[in-house]
């Protein structure tokens, strides 16, 4: 749930004139507003702003172009911010510094405004949420699996996901209405297994086992669903759930698997890139892997 300069219930941001909010350099550099932005969770941002620049709710509420009692729910876990340009708006009212704006995932404040209208994110409202990891976005996957026509999987190895009978995904497809599975895994024979092994301190025979064992089980599938299952060359680096018209979008890198990434969920939209992008480099792939289910 976002949030807007009027609210849902008709009252607006207070704009009483008071101090500003502002953090010591120290505050923002602790490990504890650090992981806070790093988690996008604005209630422990807020209360950090309280503990640290001895704001108010009532000075928070005005700096971010919130009513107080929005800010009051926030701070107790009533609610959440989740919308892109509502984080922009909150770093420019508590005036964050740039390494911070990066820790929530925003452009240093220069690069926006030197960006212009092109980097207005209420423009492009693709992203409309962001999970901190794979499980924390584990229940609105499975919802969106079970109503798809269409899904389309990009992974490793895939064992977590729709390899075993307790993955994520598998209950959730197999023995309902026709529906199309495209799955594409990393080629065990490739060399870059080996590189992704070495990256995530596993032996190359270990994760290769495991994509076969995921291909073994996805035949098992094939007839109650209708499943494509290939395998691509390249060294990992984005990790996709693809339902229909909503992406779920994390990112493999050398310190971490796919599911331990942030989760973004993009949806379609007129002119948004990012579905569209993704979406090609998914079709683009399978064009030129090689199938084995």
């Amino acid at each position: 749930m976002g949030f807007h300069p009027t609210m849902n219930d008709g009252s607006q941001p207070l704009s009483t004139p008071l101090a500003p909010t502002v953090l010591p350099d120290w505050a923002w550099e602790s490990g504890e507003v650090r992981e806070a932005l790093r988690a996008r969770d604005i209630g422990s941002v807020f209360r950090c702003v309280q503990k640290y620049g001895g704001a108010s709710q009532a000075r928070i509420a005005a700096a971010v172009g919130m009513t107080q009692a929005r800010v009051n729910e926030i701070i107790n876990g009533r609610r959440e911010v989740v919308r892109l340009d509502v984080y922009e708006r909150i770093a420019d009212g508590l005036s964050m510094p740039d390494n911070a704006r990066h820790l929530l995932g925003l452009a240093a404040a220069r690069e926006r405004h030197d960006g212009g209208a092109a980097f207005d994110l209420a423009a492009f409202p693709e992203v409309v949420r962001v999970y901190s990891g794979q499980a924390a976005a584990r229940q609105e996957i499975q919802q969106h699996a079970r109503a798809a026509a269409e899904v389309d999987i990009l992974a490793v190895r895939g064992l977590g996901l729709i390899g075993l009978n307790d993955s994520m995904l598998r209950a959730h497809l197999a023995g309902r209405q026709p529906m199309r599975v495209r799955v594409l895994l990393l080629d065990p024979d490739t060399p870059a297994l080996a590189l992704r092994a070495a990256e995530i301190g596993e032996s190359a025979e270990s994760l290769a086992s495991g994509v076969r064992l995921t291909e073994a089980r996805l035949k098992e599938l094939s007839p109650v669903v209708d499943i494509e299952v290939y395998r691509y060359a390249m060294l990992p680096t984005w990790r996709i759930i693809r339902c229909d018209t909503t992406l779920f979008i994390g990112a493999f890198d050398a310190g971490w698997e796919g599911h331990e990434s942030a989760t973004y969920k993009v949806m379609q939209t007129p002119h948004g890139p990012l579905y569209r992008g993704y979406r090609r480099m998914f079709d683009a792939m399978v064009a030129g892997a090689q199938r084995t289910v």
